[in-house]
């Protein structure tokens, strides 16, 4: 029989542990079921304090989606934040392909989730080619192509010949033969439910978008590039991820070429932005260990810039005005276009669960 101290000792013992876990965070995946997720969204950067201050892609989602309930993240970028009722939580990745994919995989591997019904929705700003669409728009992508995985010579010593100097892995020249026929073996274009993307875009096609004076001020300088002078509409085409932040026409010729090589003739660049192809290689990953489902994944881009300069300036004079703020006027439109459009999609998904949890939604 035990003696009376060293019963209350083990009992303080077991309260101590379970305090421990209960502020370190782990308390729920140890003892309690974990939470059935429903959707999680996907954001990259916060500029600030996730409330209070100038906001980035996450904090419109925690103050305005009910985001109170904190799970600490100790092994990704940043805590995540959910609403436990709805069965909605969001993340923050950080910037970059390689901090994207940790983060997803992070998410993904945590026993305090049930993520196996989970839809995922990526919502973050975004350059825009002018020739397609225009600032504060929201685009539904159908393919992710990475923009990274390449072979390069410098501009300096191409040959007269070729367009670039940057072209597909395991060729010689830009670019081998068989558009869009060939196999994107390392990750250099993902295709994502297009099905989904189709649904989404025509559920949110119709919505208003944000417009301010600054955003005709700047539309008005893209004369040559009717598209570019329209409103801000919800659109569906094909994102490029590259690590490198690139601006300019001819990195804009570069960018539909690339996308039309891995893509085939249907493919049409849009959007650019950093991380995407780093969180798909994750999901793709845990879908294989049966954690998630790699068909309920989407990405919604919204232009927050042009990708190119206007008639009038170079490449360099443009980017500078963009690094001063001057470029960014779709900035707080595309931020609340993210927001106003993925959360019409996630509210469609939670308030319709028993249709959605097993059937995953087409158009």
């Amino acid at each position: 029989m035990l003696s009376m101290p060293f019963f209350i000792g083990e009992l303080f013992v077991k309260a101590l542990f379970t305090f421990i876990l209960l502020y370190t965070g782990c308390y729920s995946s140890t003892f309690a079921a974990p939470l059935k997720v429903k959707a999680v969204v996907v954001t990259m950067f916060e500029i600030g304090e996730d409330e209070g201050d100038k906001a980035g892609e996450f904090q419109m989602w925690k103050t305005r989606y009910g985001l109170t309930t904190r799970y600490p993240l100790p092994h990704g970028f940043h805590d995540i934040y959910a609403n436990d009722e709805k069965g909605v939580l969001a993340i923050v990745t950080g910037m970059g392909t390689a901090r994207a994919s940790a983060a997803i995989m992070a998410l993904g591997l945590d026993d305090r989730f049930d993520l196996t019904q989970a839809y995922w929705l990526v919502a973050g700003i975004a350059g825009m080619d002018p020739q397609d669409g225009t600032i504060g728009s929201a685009v539904w992508t159908r393919h992710l192509v990475d923009g990274d995985l390449a072979h390069e010579i410098d501009a300096r010593e191409i040959p007269e010949s070729w367009p670039t100097g940057y072209f597909p892995l395991f060729s010689h020249s830009p670019y081998p033969a068989a558009n869009g026929t060939q196999k994107a073996h390392n990750g250099e274009m993902y295709t994502l439910n297009t099905s989904l993307a189709q649904w989404a875009y025509y559920l949110t096609k119709d919505i208003e978008l944000m417009e301010t004076e600054a955003m005709a001020s700047l539309r008005a300088r893209y004369k040559k590039y009717p598209n570019a002078q329209t409103g801000a509409k919800v659109m569906i085409g094909d994102h490029l991820a590259a690590a490198t932040f690139w601006h300019g026409k001819k990195m804009n010729d570069w960018a539909n070429a690339w996308v039309k090589f891995w893509v085939g003739d249907d493919g049409n660049f849009i959007t650019s932005g950093m991380e995407d192809t780093g969180s798909f290689q994750a999901m793709q990953y845990l879908h294989n260990a049966g954690l998630v489902d790699k068909n309920r994944f989407m990405v919604l881009r919204t232009a927050s810039n042009f990708t190119m300069q206007p008639h009038g300036l170079t490449a360099a004079e443009n980017l500078k005005l963009e690094s001063s703020g001057a470029g960014y006027a779709g900035m707080v439109p595309s931020l609340e276009a993210a927001y106003k459009v993925g959360s019409t999609v996630i509210n469609e998904i939670v308030e319709n669960w028993h249709s959605y949890q097993k059937q995953i939604p087409a158009k």
